[in-house]
């Protein structure tokens, strides 16, 4: 690139800073391919699962006043509190499911049922605006005094993004104003005003759903209350010390003893390491870009870029999954990866998600979007079964065969939180700002947009993971000047891009890893995007212990497995011996047609009697493995399961 095209490409960068970039509404994407067969799995099962199954929990009787109280159902957890405080959360994203799949499959019997659920919660309704089920129904007089723990504006936050995305997808407003008017009266709780009570909620959520909320009403207020919770984080006096104190509690006598734990340890600015709860980090953060976003706050955004690097260059799985551990659910020590034991929440792959899609809120840039793809494909598709029934909460990289997948679980967050994720993916796919487009992500389908003052559509036909080559055609009335960038993910080597048939010299269009085109576009133009899919073997760093010796093979944006049903038993036996360029492809009709990779391998001697150790190595022979994408495995026979593959390419050489 010549020093002209590089300093106005800089120059353009620049002033992208203060540009607002906000995703596409659901309706405005429609979806097929791999996307759109989860979609329909979930439009056929998984919407009306999730509330079946909430119903048989009991939540529909937590909520209905004309019954008595449940009184507590699940038990009182060392914590102090008890999962059944978040049945109005699971409720919540239940909705938010429904309401995405009617945009794509009208259900009358599912849409009455949120209606019944909507008019329970408007009686529910205290008249000051407060709902909460546990608080009003259960703990009456518990409100307010234990945010640390007792997830009341989590369970707010939820129902306030189910209203939004129901409103959006039905034109019916009951429980939109039911959430608006629960979010009005935190106005008045919440503040440093005299009776206002200067605190947040231990498990973050409330901050992006009033981003939510701000935008379907255009009411800068609940901006100004997400902002207000996030700048009061961690801040000094300590909320949490004080309010144990108003309490009648030890202040730092609770369950895991740090302030890290809920990310309150430090102003949200001065953090630079990513710890505690990972699904409560990764919401914080998605609603700090949220606001980085709509008040151009570069402090936040600077603060955000420190915590991003410290998760991605230290903390994530080669699948996307975060938070290792079981025991806080969270994270542990930088490069603590271990493979059989991972926790890695579906919830937090989810929660990565949303946090890189709203890092993209400030303008493309690859760094985001790479991993947003990463998180997706692997990390969190993989908490639900191809036909929408079944739910994987954690998500380890190896299995000795014990580990399968829930129809329910005592803490049900996560089978609805996949869910509305991939009900509604079209809207990470694509953001829009006055003048350009950008596509995040790839896959077969139909965008609309309203760009430089025109209607615009974007068609986009691929068999994208499976297949790199994928076109695009643009739709407009009249002539119309405007940008569009694509993102060339950093994995692909080789990219081509064209338009009209035209070569893009993707070097000088390229910024942030994105190739811009800004032309004035006429209707049926094409654009030819081609992302070779060669596979190949990621090595970990060395400082990961548990990954020594091994690669894993991925193609794409997808990491594959090996799985007893292909492979036999005793998968610990395997060794990669093939290059991946030698890897042989082959789709697997019981699994959607999914692309398999088959490469040639050796396997250790199984058989050694009763001996436990010996000075002979094992006996080797030549065979082939099989491998799947990770994110569809535990779809067929039960078995073991394993990512990291002990190295024989790297032997050799």
């Amino acid at each position: 690139m010549d020093s002209k095209a590089h300093a106005e490409n800089q120059n353009q960068k620049q002033s992208r800073k203060d540009r607002k970039f906000r995703p596409l509404p659901v309706p405005s994407v429609t979806l097929g391919g791999l996307f759109g067969e989860r979609q329909d799995a979930i439009c056929a099962k998984t919407a009306k699962t999730l509330l079946d199954r909430c119903v048989e929990a009991g939540m529909l009787k937590a909520i209905d006043v004309s019954l008595p109280s449940p009184g507590v159902v699940l038990p009182i957890q060392p914590w102090d509190g008890s999962t059944q405080m978040f049945w109005d959360s699971d409720l919540g994203k239940s909705i938010e499911t429904v309401a995405y799949s009617l945009f794509r499959s009208p259900n009358p019997e599912l849409e009455a049922r949120v209606d019944q659920i909507a008019d329970l919660y408007e009686k529910l309704q205290d008249e000051d605006g407060y709902l909460n089920a546990w608080f009003q129904r259960v703990q009456p007089g518990r409100r307010w005094t234990n945010l640390r723990d007792f997830h009341e504006l989590y369970c707010a936050g939820h129902l306030i993004e189910g209203a939004v995305a129901y409103f959006q997808a039905t034109g019916k407003r009951k429980l939109l104003d039911v959430m608006a008017r629960f979010a009005d009266y935190m106005i008045t709780v919440f503040g440093h005003g005299e009776g206002q009570i200067p605190g947040y909620d231990g498990h973050e959520e409330i901050e992006l759903a009033l981003v939510r909320l701000a935008r379907v009403t255009g009411e800068q207020k609940y901006l100004d209350l997400s902002k207000y919770f996030i700048d009061e984080r961690g801040t000094e006096p300590h909320f949490f010390l004080e309010e144990a104190r108003r309490d009648g509690r030890e202040g730092r006598k609770f369950v895991f003893h740090s302030f890290e734990y809920n990310q309150s340890h430090q102003p949200v600015r001065e953090q630079t390491r990513v710890v505690g709860h990972a699904v409560r980090a990764m919401y914080l953060y998605s609603g700090m870009a949220d606001i980085a976003t709509e008040y151009s706050d570069d402090s936040l955004t600077r603060a955000l870029e420190t915590l991003w690097s410290d998760l991605v260059t230290r903390q994530m799985y080669v699948t996307g999954g975060i938070g290792p551990s079981a025991a806080n659910e969270g994270f542990t020590d930088p490069y603590d990866m271990p493979n059989e034991s991972a926790y890695n929440e579906t919830c937090a792959s989810v929660g990565i998600v949303f946090w890189a899609a709203r890092m993209l809120g400030r303008g493309p840039d690859r760094r985001y979007a790479d991993i947003m793809e990463q998180a997706l494909y692997n990390g969190a598709m993989v908490g639900l079964s191809l036909d929408g029934t079944r739910f994987f909460y954690d998500n380890p990289l190896e299995s000795a065969g014990k580990h399968h997948r829930w129809t329910w679980h005592p803490c049900p967050c996560c089978p609805p939180n996949i869910a509305r994720l991939l009900a509604s993916i079209g809207s990470y796919m694509y953001a829009v700002s006055d003048d350009e487009i950008a596509v995040h992500l790839y896959g077969e389908g139909k965008a609309r947009f309203e760009v430089a003052g025109a209607e615009v559509t974007l068609g986009q036909e691929t068999h994208y993971p499976w297949n790199g080559a994928i076109r695009f055609e643009v739709g407009v009335a009249t002539p119309s000047r405007f940008t569009v960038s694509l993102r060339i993910p950093a994995w692909c080597t080789g990219a081509m891009l064209s338009v009209n048939g035209t070569p893009v010299d993707l070097d000088e269009a390229m910024v942030d890893g994105y190739a811009r085109i800004e032309k004035e576009w006429s209707d049926k133009d094409e654009i030819a995007l081609d992302l070779p899919l060669a596979p190949r073997l990621l090595r970990a760093n060395p400082l990961i212990r548990q990954d020594a010796g091994r690669v894993a093979l991925v193609r794409g944006p997808l990491v594959y497995c090996v799985e007893e049903t292909d492979n036999g038993h005793g998968l610990q036996h395997l060794k990669i011996t093939g290059e991946p360029s030698s890897a042989r492809e082959q789709t697997m009709p019981g699994l959607n047609h999914a692309v398999a990779l088959e490469i040639a391998a050796e396997r250790d001697e199984a058989d050694w009697g009763e001996t436990l150790y010996r000075e002979a190595p094992p006996e080797a022979k030549p065979v082939t493995a099989r491998f799947v994408p990770y994110h569809l495995w535990d779809n067929r026979e039960p078995g073991e399961m394993l990512v990291w593959m002990r190295d024989g390419v790297g032997e050799a050489k």
